[in-house]
């Protein structure tokens, strides 16, 4: 058992990598955040703190884009919404990545075990993005003023979102077995992104004036 970067420790790591307890940290937090009056658990240790942080990260994304599609929205209502979008993102990706150096420096991998292509982090990701979706349909299956059809569309969206949400976190859940038993690894996959620094778009770095570096 030793430390990680985060204060971590394996030990913690191995009780506290449950996907279906992320699953349901990301359903308390979408409850609460929606509704102050709703419970918040706690989180437990440093890694749920960051899951929540990336989910949250999520959850604002999603509302900052459905501001994004208002067709009565002015122009420069909508040009600071995509700048809020845009920072949004760069947050989300960076928590993602937090999220999986912690588990590589709480877990040592083996370097002959074979490549898995996707990290724990983008499938916690993955999670946060499905629990918004099953938050705001199962909200459609009953929204007033809204038909039965629409009622019964939603509610058939539900079940296919519940169940793609249960077959991640098994996929999650016995990953994270087989890197704790050294039979898979993972990498660290930088997201680079490139449209906010300045030196990469093109936009930004073509402008007269503009310094090189």
């Amino acid at each position: 058992m030793h430390a990680g970067i985060t204060g971590i420790t394996t030990y913690n790591l191995e009780l506290m990598l449950d996907a279906l307890h992320i699953t349901t940290l990301h359903a308390a937090a979408n409850a609460q955040w929606h509704d102050p009056a709703a419970p918040l658990p706690a989180p437990a240790n440093a890694l749920e703190r960051l899951v929540l942080e990336q989910h949250r990260a999520n959850f604002d994304l999603w509302h900052r884009e459905d501001a994004a599609r208002d067709p009565m929205a002015a122009d420069q209502a909508i040009a600071a919404v995509k700048r809020a979008i845009d920072k949004l993102n760069q947050r989300r990706n960076d928590l993602t990545e937090r999220i999986d150096l912690a588990l590589l420096e709480a877990v040592p991998q083996d370097s002959e075990a074979p490549l898995h292509s996707e990290t724990p982090g983008l499938m916690i990701d993955r999670l946060s993005i499905l629990a918004l979706k099953i938050f705001h349909t199962e909200e459609e299956t009953r929204r007033a003023g809204a038909g039965e059809e629409h009622h019964r569309r939603n509610r058939e969206r539900l079940a296919l979102l519940g169940e793609q949400r249960d077959d991640l976190a098994g996929c999650l859940g016995a990953l994270w077995a087989e890197v704790q038993a050294g039979r898979r690894r993972f990498k660290l996959y930088r997201q680079l992104k490139m449209y906010n620094d300045p030196a990469l778009n093109p936009v930004l770095y073509a402008r007269p004036g503009a310094a090189a570096k």
